[in-house]
């Protein structure tokens, strides 16, 4: 699909519904203690789109969860994740739907409920990312175990920038030292060793 299979483009769509969402949100807690009616006509179109960018999250999450390899661990976080993802479609569908119908009908303390509601809405959307999040950088899922594998031997060859040389070049390196010796500091006289003395470079 385009170069994508569904756990990465779950993540793909991940992005827009939530910063719509939040956008939606904000903004909203905003015209409301200002009475902007700009902003809250903002808010309206971001939190319709943003519900819909939901939608096309939760169908790709559904897909990508038939395409992940996992154990019990991840199988778990991956269920909260799912429930709490379908609980924040549920309140802004209902949201989005309720303006759609009431938006230039509203008194003020129908909008302060929905205004209450939203804010409840994004502390579950924020619990649903944060889970989200665990199956990625606690328990890698949607990494094939290829790649996991050959980012582990790299991690264990370890880093150095570009023009240094490896671990294994470094003279004082403990690839550079002989077993079980030391290594003279540079500019160190001539001198003799005691009999005994364990092996090492001058």
């Amino acid at each position: 699909m385009l170069g994508y299979d569904w756990p990465r483009l779950h993540a793909l769509l991940n992005d827009l519904p939530i910063a719509l969402l939040v956008t939606a949100v904000f903004l909203d807690l905003v015209a409301l203690l200002t009475g902007r009616i700009s902003l809250r006509q903002v808010s309206f179109w971001a939190l319709v789109l943003g519900a819909l960018g939901g939608v096309a999250a939760v169908l790709s999450g559904l897909q990508a969860e038939e395409h992940i390899a996992h154990g019990e661990a991840v199988h778990r976080v991956m269920k909260t994740h799912e429930k709490l993802a379908l609980v924040t479609l549920a309140i802004f569908g209902v949201l989005a739907l309720w303006r759609i119908v009431r938006e230039r009908r509203m008194g003020n303390f129908e909008r302060g409920t929905l205004v209450a509601l939203s804010v409840g809405g994004a502390g579950v959307l924020a619990a649903t990312g944060w889970y989200g999040g665990k199956l990625v950088f606690d328990h890698a899922a949607g990494i094939p175990d290829s790649v996991l594998q050959a980012e582990l031997h790299e991690r264990a060859e370890g880093h150095h920038h570009h023009g240094e040389p490896g671990p294994a070049a470094r003279p004082d390196s403990a690839a550079a030292k002989p077993s079980g010796g030391h290594v003279d500091p540079p500019g160190t006289p001539p001198h003799s060793h005691r009999p005994g003395t364990p092996p090492h470079r001058d």
